[in-house]
Parts: C-alpha cells; structure tokens; sequence
C-alpha cells in the first residue's frame, strides 16, 4: 500500500490523543485556527506558524504573457495571492540541507 496523506478526522484524533481532549475540543482548535488565519491574511497581509511557516498575501503586477497555442500577446491584470512560506526550521527537519565541505 502507497504512503496516504493524513486525513481531516485522523489529524482530528491524533491532536485529541496528544493534547489529552476530546475531538469535539481538537476540531473546535482547528477551525477557529483556520478562521483566524484567514482573517490575520485578510486584515495584516500575513499570519505566522510559529515552526511550520508563515501565510503571506502578495500582489502581483499586471504583465504581458503569450498565449502558447496560438503565440498571441494577452495582458494578464494584476491580482493578489495568497501564498505559503515554509519556516526553514521545518524545511530542514523534512530535507537537510547538503553540506558543503
């Protein structure tokens, strides 16, 4: 069997376990994160996990591409994105970096 990703409820039960609540509890916790980060983006621009990595909103600028079937310039307008920067504390906990000699 292929290595699965940790399910919703699974991440649910092992918070609980850890933590030593309930699960109503540990779900409660998540979705109130969740709604705070939301929010922190919204409002700041940018919400931090300490350990794990920060969400950051970043506003693109307007920019011409190509379309690549016909070779066409289109305009692309500027937007905002929400993106995820990985802490390097976790970075290298999940890929050590190589040593240099």
């Amino acid at each position: 069997m292929a290595n699965q990703r940790m399910t919703q409820t699974q991440l649910v039960r092992s918070l609980a376990e850890s933590c030593e609540v309930n699960n109503k509890a540990a779900r409660g916790f998540l979705d109130n994160l969740a709604s705070l980060a939301i929010a922190e983006v919204k409002k700041n621009g940018v919400f931090v996990l300490p350990g794990i990595g920060r969400l950051v909103r970043v506003d693109r600028k307007a920019r011409t591409g190509r379309n690549p079937a016909t070779g066409e310039s289109i305009k692309i307008p500027a937007k905002k994105v929400v993106k995820f920067r990985v802490a390097k504390a976790a970075k290298d906990a999940i890929v050590p970096p190589k040593k240099t000699k």
